[in-house]
C-alpha cells in the first residue's frame, strides 16, 4: 500500500492518541508483511511506535479475520515470559471507519530482521543467537491462556485452544477440535479460491483426519507464535556481540501445541538438527514436549511428536499455497511459491500418513 493510501487510517489512529503533525519527528512505511499496513512513527519526545492498521480489502483466508486481536493477545501474554524483546501494546481498539478490524499501536523494538543483519558463522553470532532464541521460545511456551479464555461463554478455566480472535468458532476445549477447525478452514479456502494444490482437497482432508487422534496427546494450550521465520526476529548489536532485540508480528498466534512453533523455526529444514536452538530450549525449562534431564527439559523427538510436527507443516504449507490467490500476488510469484512449497507439502502429508 502506498504512503498516500495508508495516510487516512494512520491519521485517525494518531489523532485518537492525541498526536498531531507537530508531534511527529519521522514516519516510514515498513515493508515485508503481507497483510496489515505497518508504519513506524517516531515522536518528537523520543517515543518510538509501530502502528498496524488492517487492509481495506476483504479478500482473505478465514483464519485472518481480526488478526490484530491475535497480535494483541500474543504481546500481552508474552510479556509475562519474553522479557524486553516483546513489544509493549500502547493501544488497540476497533477503528469505526475501517470495515476490516482494529488497529494496533506498540512500542518499536531495536534491530534489523535476522536475514538482513549479515550474520556469518565466523563471528560465532549465529550459534549464540540460536541458543538465545531457544531459551526465549521455551519461556514463551510455558505461557498458558489467561483465566477466562477457555471454551464457551463465561469460562473461567483459561484452557481454550485456537485463535484468540475466534475466526470460526470459540476457543475449543480440546486441541483436536481446534486444529481440525483450523485445517477445515484453510481447505475450505482452497475450494473457495480454487487454489492449486498437489492433491485434491478431499484427499488432503482424509490424510489429516487419519492422524488427528495424535492431537489428543496435547492437553495444555501453550502460547504459539507460528511465524518465527527470520523476518520476524530482530537482531541488534555489533558483529561478535549480537543479540535478539525483538520478536514481532504475533498476529498468527494461537493457543495450542508448542511443537507447532518448530515449523517456522526451521521452515524447510529439520529442527532436530538445530542443536543450538534445542540446547537453549532445554535450558529454558521446556514444556511437556520434552523429557527432564537434571534441571533441563530436552525435546524428545518421538514418532508421535514427529507426526504432529508433520501435521503442522502441512497446515502452514497449505496456508502458503492458498493465500497466493486472495493476495493476488501475480502469476510469477504464485508459480515461485508453488515450486518452493508444493514438494514440501507432499513430503509433510506423506509423513502424516506414515505417522498415523
Amino acid at each position: 500500500m502506498s504512503d498516500q493510501a495508508s495516510a487516512a487510517p494512520l491519521a485517525r489512529v494518531l489523532d485518537a492518541l492525541g498526536v498531531g503533525e507537530r508531534d511527529i519527528a519521522a514516519r516510514a512505511t515498513l515493508t515485508g508483511g503481507t497483510y496489515n499496513t505497518v508504519t513506524r512513527v517516531t515522536l518528537t519526545d523520543g517515543r518510538d511506535w509501530v502502528v498496524k492498521t488492517p487492509p481495506p480489502h476483504t479478500a482473505a483466508l478465514r483464519y485472518e479475520r481480526d488478526l490484530l486481536v491475535n497480535e494483541v493477545a500474543f504481546y500481552t501474554a508474552a510479556a509475562r515470559a519474553g522479557g524486553p524483546v516483546i513489544p509493549h501494546v500502547v493501544r488497540s481498539e476497533a477503528d469505526p471507519a475501517s470495515p476490516t478490524g482494529a488497529y494496533l499501536v506498540m512500542t518499536a523494538r531495536p534491530g534489523r530482521p535476522w536475514h538482513e543483519a549479515g550474520i556469518t558463522a565466523d563471528t560465532g553470532d549465529e550459534r549464540r543467537l540460536r541458543t538465545e532464541l531457544g531459551e526465549i521460545v521455551g519461556r514463551l511456551h510455558a505461557v498458558t491462556p489467561p483465566v477466562g479464555s477457555g471454551s464457551g461463554s463465561g469460562s473461567r478455566t483459561g484452557t481454550g485452544f485456537g485463535y484468540p480472535a475466534e475466526p470460526f468458532r470459540p476457543l475449543a476445549p480440546t486441541w483436536r477440535t481446534a486444529f481440525t477447525a483450523m485445517t477445515d478452514a484453510v481447505l475450505a479456502d482452497a475450494e473457495t479460491y480454487r487454489a492449486r494444490l498437489p492433491y485434491p482437497v478431499g484427499h488432503i482432508r482424509t490424510v489429516l483426519a487419519g492422524a488427528d487422534r495424535l492431537l489428543d496427546e496435547v492437553t495444555r494450550p501453550a502460547l504459539v507464535h507460528f511465524d518465527l521465520w527470520p523476518g520476524n526476529l530482530l537482531v541488534t548489536g555489533e558483529p561478535g556481540a549480537r543479540t535478539i532485540g525483538g520478536i514481532i508480528d504475533g498476529e498468527r498466534m494461537f493457543w495450542g501445541d508448542p511443537v507447532a512453533d518448530f515449523v517456522s523455526l526451521a521452515l524447510f529444514g529439520d529442527i532436530e538438527q538445530d542443536r543450538d536452538f534445542l540446547d537453549g530450549y532445554a535450558r529454558s525449562g521446556g514444556t511437556e514436549v520434552g523429557v527432564s534431564v537434571g534441571v533441563e527439559v530436552e525435546v524428545e523427538f518421538t514418532d508421535s511428536l514427529r507426526a504432529r510436527l508433520a501435521l503442522y507443516r502441512s497446515y502452514l504449507y497449505l496456508i502458503m499455497l492458498v493465500e497466493t490467490v486472495p493476495r493476488d500476488v501475480g502469476a510469477e510469484a504464485a508459480a515461485e511459491t508453488w515450486e518452493l512449497v508444493a514438494p514440501h507439502l507432499v513430503d509433510a502429508l506423506d509423513a502424516v500418513r506414515q505417522g498415523s
